[in-house]
């Protein structure tokens, strides 16, 4: 999830742990915790495109981490703070770390929450940004803060605040399988032979749904509204996965390729190939639209290597995309 999300997450659960003792700082140092996982991003500093998102919501999203760290965060500041109860600050940051990935395994990226074993959650029931659950999280957040550390209603607005967002969470699962049943019927009704179909909630909501439909030769990409009265569409687009057959024996390839769960497709334009992941569609909802949330340049450095370079997005995308999603959750 974004970092907002996940700063309130922390702090509601630092609330939850040690805010009858601590106050507010209880809160601050959960904000803290629930922060620390996503540190892994700067590994892109550091190393090449590939490397970086193999990296990425792996070791710091896994039970290990919380496991290994939450002792020593929890040493440090019993050693600075007033209250030195070692104990309870390691399990504040335990319960900080922890449920910053169970959160984002709801997501589509994922968590590899069981690291060193190479196996990656991602149960695509919640969009990264998602107001819905951020906001009255946020506000129940705010509300339990203003109160005073032995408020029976600051433990009650907290409490709140983590039953609606938990609630809330546990319906888009719900909404993710009547999704999934509903792009699943079209395709029987349209007589579509596949092989696997992938399902997750469009941006900023869990009204619209997009589907990804993996067939002989292409993969079909379809979006379904609560509010549709009309069947579903597919678009078509060719897997052109021929056109880097030379390079599958190449590390790079073969992690990236790993890394879409096999959901990409490759494009070629001005003899310049692409690596576009389909995992988190596009930027348009628009008919046989190109512009992929994630596409990837595919070069050759002097000694054969194939490097991948993530392409920038057009701000303009982005707001055509709010815009075109308003309109498609209202219906077809």
């Amino acid at each position: 999830m974004d970092s907002l999300t996940q700063i309130i997450l922390g702090a509601a659960v630092g609330e939850a742990v040690l805010g009858k003792k601590v106050g507010n700082k209880a809160m601050l140092y959960g904000a803290i915790a629930g922060t620390i996982p996503d540190l892994d991003v700067f590994a892109s500093y550091f190393t090449d495109t590939v490397s970086a998102l193999y990296i990425h919501r792996g070791f710091t999203h896994s039970i290990l981490f919380s496991l290994l760290l939450a002792p020593l965060f929890g040493w440090i500041v019993s050693k600075y703070e007033s209250y030195k109860n070692f104990k309870n600050w390691s399990w504040l940051f335990f319960w900080g770390f922890i449920t910053h990935p169970i959160l984002d395994a709801h997501t589509t990226w994922g968590t590899q929450l069981f690291w060193p074993f190479n196996l990656r959650l991602a149960f695509k029931n919640i969009f990264v940004i998602d107001p819905l659950y951020t906001v009255p999280f946020l506000v129940f957040l705010i509300l339990a803060m203003r109160q005073k550390r032995t408020s029976k209603k600051r433990k009650f607005y907290n409490k709140l605040g983590l039953i609606l967002s938990t609630t809330y969470l546990i319906a888009t699962i719900f909404l993710k399988w009547i999704a999934f049943n509903e792009f699943e019927s079209a395709l029987k009704k349209q007589h579509i032979k596949y092989t696997q179909l992938d399902t997750r909630p469009s941006p900023l909501n869990t009204i619209l749904w997009s589907a990804n439909v993996d067939t002989k030769e292409a993969y079909l990409l379809g979006n379904y509204s609560f509010f549709d009265t009309k069947p579903i569409k597919f678009e078509s687009y060719p897997k052109n996965h021929n056109l880097i057959s030379h390079l599958t024996k190449d590390e790079s390839v073969k992690r990236m390729i790993e890394i879409s769960e096999g959901w990409y497709t490759i494009s070629k334009k001005e003899n310049h190939l692409y690596f576009n992941d389909l995992r988190f569609g596009l930027l348009s909802l628009k008919s046989n639209a190109q512009n992929f949330v994630f596409k990837y340049k595919i070069e050759l450095d002097n000694y054969g290597k194939v490097l991948f370079t993530e392409q920038p997005k057009d701000n303009r995308d982005g707001k055509k995309l709010l815009l075109e999603l308003w309109t498609r959750l209202k219906g077809n």
